[in-house]
């Protein structure tokens, strides 16, 4: 990115980061069409600016006439403690995996491209969910137009192969390629996970970069139950994601994923009460490590979040009824009382 920028073409290029809807992405990018300086060291940014802006304008005004849909439909609102979209090669058993994790209705096929659109579906661990969408696999051979899109949303990924197919050893680095393409990146960095690489860029202020923390799913370990196979194939691969070997058909390993991703993503547990009522202990709201009381208020209502005085809490970091301001942290299982 240009180092000549101004303030407000950086506040714009921060919201773009963290907007999520496709609407709010939008008006990010016509912000940052307005306010980036217009010299010759911008150029290629104002081109990849404008494009994007014809892009998601495209996919908003919905589908041509007698044309297939696209857009909106094809981005799956994020739902629950985060988004976790499942990519893989053909035939990785990704639907079949998808379905087993979430109950969903994935069609499942022994032939590739049977997922054509993205399939949502909630895996519930403790009382949390994640949401878990499947998406179209990618190859050599083909990309949804519209992949790219349907990943921005994404707290994660997880990448699914079939550790009993020879194949996935070509197919794994054309996916990562095509993505590479798109300015997507699967990384093996996770918030909560201790042992983290350096994660390489070209351009780490690239404003439409977009790392995924990533791990690997082994998928089939019926058909190759040796536990050293998938050592081999990340050796093979080059690879150094979180692994996790699993199988659709008899649910080996399934059980392991929430627990992973709980504590991968720091997901932080936060229950809610009415003063003078009991505490509402079955649905908590979920922030991430360092999120702080004013972030829960901003989950229960932002009209709450603006007129926010004081919460009272109970934790295992504060006394029974401690009064905190806005900017106090929250730890996992805290309790809070909202004072506006």
């Amino acid at each position: 990115m240009p180092t000549n920028v101004t303030p407000e073409y950086k506040k714009a290029e921060e919201a773009y980061r963290e907007a999520r809807e496709p609407g709010e992405r939008l008006a990010c990018l016509r912000e940052m069409f307005r306010t980036i300086p217009k010299h010759k060291g911008t150029e290629h940014l104002q081109a990849d600016i404008k494009t994007r802006i014809k892009q998601l304008s495209e996919e908003l005004a919905g589908p041509k006439k007698g044309g297939r849909r696209s857009g909106p439909a094809l981005v799956v609102r994020s739902e629950g403690a985060a988004q976790l979209c499942l990519l893989g090669p053909p035939n990785a058993g990704k639907s079949s995996l998808h379905a087993r994790l979430t109950g969903s209705h994935s069609d499942v096929g022994p032939y590739p491209y049977t997922t054509h659109l993205p399939v949502p579906g909630m895996l519930p661990y403790e009382d949390v969910h994640f949401q878990l969408v499947d998406l179209p696999p990618v190859s050599g051979e083909f990309m949804e137009p519209w992949f790219v899109n349907a990943l921005q949303p994404a707290d994660a990924a997880l990448l699914v192969v079939d550790i009993s197919d020879p194949d996935c050893l070509e197919q794994v680095p054309v996916l990562l390629e095509r993505l590479a393409e798109k300015k997507v990146f699967l990384t093996p960095a996770w918030p909560g996970l201790e042992s983290q690489e350096p994660q390489d860029s070209d351009d780490p202020e690239d404003p439409f970069r977009l790392d995924l923390p990533t791990v690997l799913i082994a998928n089939k370990s019926d058909l190759d139950p040796d536990p050293e196979e998938v050592e081999i194939l990340e050796e093979l691969l080059g690879l150094r994601y979180p692994t996790l070997t699993m199988s659709a058909k008899t649910g080996d390993g399934l059980d392991e994923l929430g627990s992973f991703l709980f504590g991968a993503l720091e997901i932080v547990r936060v229950y809610t009460k009415t003063p003078g009522k009991p505490a509402d202990d079955d649905k908590p709201f979920t922030v991430r490590r360092g999120g702080t009381v004013l972030d829960v208020a901003r989950l229960v209502h932002k009209d709450i979040a603006r007129g926010l005085k004081f919460a009272r809490m109970w934790g295992t970091e504060v006394f029974d009824g401690q009064q905190v301001g806005p900017d106090h942290l929250v730890s996992d299982g805290d309790l809070v009382e909202l004072h506006l």
